[in-house]
């Protein structure tokens, strides 16, 4: 019997994300490997499906489209603000990435935004996740699998 991963199996992975320009997003050594339940909707969909069918020392690659990660970028999130004090405060710079206060639900929150273009006092931000409509490309490796009683 091949021992794959089930339901409520924990999987012991390391793994690489990267972009398809070849970045890398993320990185999980074996060293300090990430422990994931299976079915417990902690990978994306594509990913999952193929961590069930490895076994103990496979390693696999395995492209996840936008749509089962961070979602396609939605342009109603690039926003230009006019805002003075935030220029003069954090000095902002295309490709960084700000905290912004805004209300939410009755309470003060802040939000990341990837500062896009600076004109005058407007700011030009984007609040997508930042990898947002990428595919994500993963390299994972199953070093181990702890069946559930």
């Amino acid at each position: 019997m091949v021992n794959t991963p089930q339901n409520n199996d924990t999987v012991v992975l390391a793994f690489t994300g990267s972009l398809d320009n070849g970045e890398i997003f993320y990185e999980v050594k074996k060293d300090d490997p990430m422990h994931v339940v299976i079915g417990g909707n902690n990978l994306p969909p594509s990913l999952e499906a193929t961590v069930r069918k490895m076994t103990i020392g496979d390693l696999q690659k395995v492209r996840v489209p936008p749509e089962e990660a961070y979602g396609p970028r939605q342009k109603e999130l690039l926003q230009t603000i006019d805002n003075q004090e935030v220029i003069d405060r954090v000095q902002p710079k295309p490709g960084m990435v700000i905290s912004l206060k805004t209300n939410k639900d009755g309470e003060e929150v802040s939000i990341p935004a990837t500062v896009i273009e600076v004109e005058g006092s407007q700011v030009t931000v984007d609040y997508n996740h930042p990898l947002a409509g990428h595919h994500l490309n993963y390299r994972v490796e199953l070093l181990d699998i702890k069946k559930s009683n």
